[in-house]
């Protein structure tokens, strides 16, 4: 049987090599230099490959569509990545949240025997070879830069739009609709958020503080742990997360609602807690500018802006804050107050969210419900997931799907 895999990626590369180690005639198409080369930055770098969870943690960190990646979860677990990678020479270490990493910490190992292995079951790699079209006339007609070929079977693994100067174009979405598959709108996943009033605190990480995304008063969703600030707004784990969650009301570049972030600086305090500290300190340092008190609550960069949204004067004297301006700054320490205004844009983006529509896909096999033996793995799927290898997990996860139906 002849089969065509476009897309040297992560699932590309598994569901080829599986195709072929059962004695399929299998091409992988790449359309840049090299194979993987998103894989390269992914994890810093470090390639976070999968998860040690089990499958219900797995599904509780898919944001979109976690029930269509039910079935291939169970057939392919991050047990399964662990000891195939195992097998082929990669050791593998356990970090922080169950994150699984080469012990190396080097992306390039995970490629390397993705490589090894696509080369030893035979895979006929074609690298600079763009695909211009896929028809379908009886057989499947892919015309390259240079070239064409005919498949019983055609494989789209070709991934989303972020980080395009990986090669991650959106062709998959293009051939997708070509065969009328609908494709749900394209957004940043894994994303920074751009905020005003931040200019002045790029560089600077907060650790162990909540941030909430409110929309007319209402918490739409909270994390809990680490963010940084940027020349735009801000970044880091608890927002990409939290940035994922709510990118479904972000469509034509512009948010369908007003989003405002809160950053909680002392959650682990009650706010009787904290108003007890703030009496105490005022009165044990009356004669101290307030500015000059502020260290012990914050990293030096935030007093200001904190004093500002308090409303209270930087040179202020601690025994002449008001009851009031108390309180205004109680709630400042616990929602300092950031309008958000936009999301990084999505070639910025760790991940796509959105793609091809799982409705038309057999959660099974991955095979298209409108074309038959046409498939459809990995991110170019309308599937996203958070932050600690759960994307790759599912890349794998429905590239095995998809092998093991044919095979």
């Amino acid at each position: 049987m002849n089969i065509v895999v476009v897309g040297g990626g992560a699932s590309g590369m598994f569901c080829a090599g599986l195709l072929a180690s059962q004695g399929n005639n299998v091409t992988l198409v790449e359309k840049n230099e090299r194979l993987g080369k998103k894989m390269y930055i992914t994890g810093k770098g470090r390639c976070n490959i999968t998860n040690n969870s089990d499958r219900n943690t797995i599904l509780a960190n898919i944001v979109s569509n976690p029930k269509f990646a039910i079935s291939s979860l169970s057939k392919f677990t991050p047990q399964d990545t662990m000891d195939f990678f195992e097998r082929e020479g990669v050791k593998l270490k356990i970090e922080r949240g169950n994150r699984v990493f080469p012990e190396s910490d080097k992306s390039s190992d995970i490629i390397k025997a993705l490589e090894k292995w696509l080369y030893k079951n035979k895979v006929n790699i074609l690298l600079n070879q763009e695909v211009k079209s896929i028809k379908l006339d009886g057989t499947f007609l892919i015309k390259l830069k240079n070239g064409e070929i005919k498949a019983d079977k055609v494989v789209i693994a070709t991934g989303g739009v972020s980080y395009p100067k990986t090669g991650s174009t959106g062709d998959g979405y293009k051939w997708a609709k070509d065969f009328s598959h609908s494709i749900i709108p394209l957004r940043p996943g894994l994303s920074g958020l751009i905020a005003k009033g931040c200019e002045n605190l790029a560089g600077l990480t907060l650790k162990n503080v909540e941030a909430s995304i409110y929309s007319n008063d209402k918490c739409l969703e909270s994390e809990f742990g680490e963010m940084l600030f940027t020349h735009e707004g801000v970044s880091g784990p608890i927002i990409l997360t939290l940035e994922s969650k709510i990118n479904k009301y972000y469509q034509n570049r512009k948010f369908t609602r007003p989003i405002t972030l809160f950053i909680n600086l002392k959650p682990a305090i009650s706010d009787e807690e904290l108003s007890q500290r703030l009496i105490k300190d005022f009165k044990e340092k009356a004669n101290q500018d307030i500015k000059n008190l502020m260290p012990e609550y914050m990293p030096k960069s935030l007093i200001e802006l904190v004093l500002h949204q308090a409303n209270i004067p930087l040179n202020k004297k601690c025994n002449s804050i008001t009851v009031e301006e108390r309180d205004k700054l109680l709630q400042t320490l616990k929602g300092l107050k950031f309008k958000i205004i936009d999301i990084c844009p999505i070639d910025e983006a760790i991940i796509t969210s959105g793609g091809v529509d799982v409705k038309d896909i057999n959660p099974k096999d991955m095979q298209s419900k409108l074309v038959p033996n046409l498939y459809f793995i990995g991110e170019v799927l309308d599937i996203d997931a958070l932050t600690g290898g759960f994307n790759l997990q599912f890349a794998l996860s429905s590239a095995y799907a998809m092998a093991t139906s044919i095979i």
